[in-house]
């Protein structure tokens, strides 16, 4: 798994990225969330040049969906910081063990657990794991979604509804509620977001609608935690090359996918990740309450 930038896939060196249309290869898996070890090409999760300094040395993190995609660039980044790990993720085994193994290398821990957060029990259940592993908790990242592709809203059925919002926004509350008791002063809570909770999407309308959920979610429970000294923040990434966004769209969209932004491309998952690494860090000291934009220059007034 060779993740050295230069070797970026149509972009050549680092030094010479070029404001264009970048386009991938038509592909589509039916499976959701998406299998990231199935991705042509393999998303960049992370950047060798990124040095970490042991900001988060001595701090416990919990990822859900940290196995692949946004989640594992996470993964990945806070590993350098020096953070132990708990990944949380539904079946993709393959990609959680590369995940582990990945991270490990930088001189961590990494805790992996299978299951379904739409279960209020998986939320218990990786929280106690965690505090059993590591004796505490610092850092919550509720990062695991699903993404249905429609055609319009009456493709959007009550079960595709409900399971949408069981899957991306029931478990903010379940881990929060299972993770609260062992939070103390100077603990994070970070969520993902998405630009289509301000924008929209036709093609994603529970999906859209849930991130908005998750917005309010982050403002509302930063306002509740603000005087015990917890932090909530989210990052709404724009178009990123993840198994959600390959486990979306049908092939011939995945073509063209992002090129209609200002940087004429979608993100590699390792260009998102800095923003979860500042809002894990006393760097953020300040700032609750927020979702960082991080989606290729596509201005939001939010």
């Amino acid at each position: 798994m060779d993740q050295d930038y230069p070797v970026y896939p149509y972009l050549g060196v680092v030094q010479k990225v070029v404001q264009q249309p970048i386009a991938f290869p038509p592909q589509h898996q039916e499976q959701a969330p998406g299998l990231e070890w199935a991705m042509n090409p393999r998303p960049i999760f992370d950047y060798t040049g990124i040095k970490g300094n042991g900001k988060l040395k001595g701090k416990v993190a919990l990822i859900t969906g940290g196995d692949s995609g946004i989640g594992r660039a996470v993964a990945v980044a806070y590993a350098k910081e020096g953070a132990n790990l708990t990944i949380v993720y539904l079946n993709e085994d393959r990609d959680a063990h590369e995940t582990k193994e990945y991270v490990e290398q930088f001189g961590i821990s990494c805790l992996l657990l299978r299951g379904d957060l739409r279960k209020p029990s998986t939320s218990k259940l990786a929280v106690s794991r965690t505090i059993e592993t590591y004796g505490s908790l610092d850092i919550v990242v509720n990062n695991a979604a699903v993404q249905p592709y429609t055609k319009d809203i009456m493709d959007v059925t009550d079960e595709q509804l409900e399971d949408t919002f069981r899957t991306n926004v029931f478990p903010l509350f379940y881990m929060t509620k299972a993770a609260l008791p062992h939070l103390k002063q100077g603990s994070v809570i970070i969520n993902t977001a998405s630009r289509v909770a301000y924008e929209g999407e036709k093609n994603v309308l529970d999906y859209s609608a849930s991130k908005g959920a998750v917005v309010s979610f982050t403002r509302s429970l930063a306002l509740s935690l603000a005087e015990k000294g917890i932090r909530v923040n989210a990052v709404a990434p724009g178009p990123a090359w993840t198994p959600l966004t390959v486990s979306t769209y049908p092939a011939d969209h995945i073509a063209t996918i992002g090129t209609d932004i200002p940087m004429g491309r979608v993100a590699q998952p390792f260009e998102v990740a800095p923003a979860f690494v500042y809002l894990a860090t006393n760097e953020s000291f300040y700032v609750t309450g927020q979702v960082l934009h991080v989606n290729g220059g596509i201005i939001r007034y939010s």
